[in-house]
């Protein structure tokens, strides 16, 4: 899959998490983030669209330690909710 289809893909999947505030945290993460993202970053986006929301979201506010293998810069990046727009895509 060409670089531009698989963004694409995954755009998809971070803005259609199930519910508006897992959108707005990992859609709007990915938005903002994603253009300087290397192939392992996007791999390592990939597994954590796999995880469970709620998961994700304690990860992101610091309610929960991530594992370790979500660990380093970008769950540090993720964390820091700045990317946060509440308008969402198109709205």
């Amino acid at each position: 899959m060409d670089r531009d289809a698989r963004l694409r893909r995954i755009r998809y999947r971070a803005w259609h998490r199930g519910t508006r505030e897992a959108d707005f945290l990992i859609g709007g993460f990915f938005d903002c983030c994603h253009a300087g993202w290397s192939d392992d970053d996007l791999a390592w986006f990939e597994a954590l669209l796999e995880e469970q929301d709620v998961d994700i979201m304690a990860w992101a506010i610091g309610t929960t330690e991530p594992p370790e293998r979500f660990a380093g810069p970008m769950m540090k990046r993720l964390q820091r909710t700045d990317y946060i727009d509440t308008t969402g895509p198109g709205v």
